[in-house]
């Protein structure tokens, strides 16, 4: 069983508007609450790449 970790910009409560990682044997695995059934699977650069590029467009 793959255990999802929720994002902490998330927010509180058990909400559908949550971005949640999770690693599966060596993978990492990024999904969206809201349609738990899509899993895209990424690699650690670009995971990275997506949080820089996120923090970015914050500012």
């Amino acid at each position: 069983m793959i255990q999802w970790q929720k994002s902490s910009f998330s927010g509180g409560g058990d909400g559908n508007e949550c971005l949640e990682l999770a690693q599966n044997h060596g993978a990492l695995l990024l999904r969206e609450s809201d349609d738990p059934s899509r899993i895209l699977p990424v690699t650690c650069t670009g995971l990275a790449g997506l949080l820089r590029r996120l923090g970015t467009a914050r500012r």
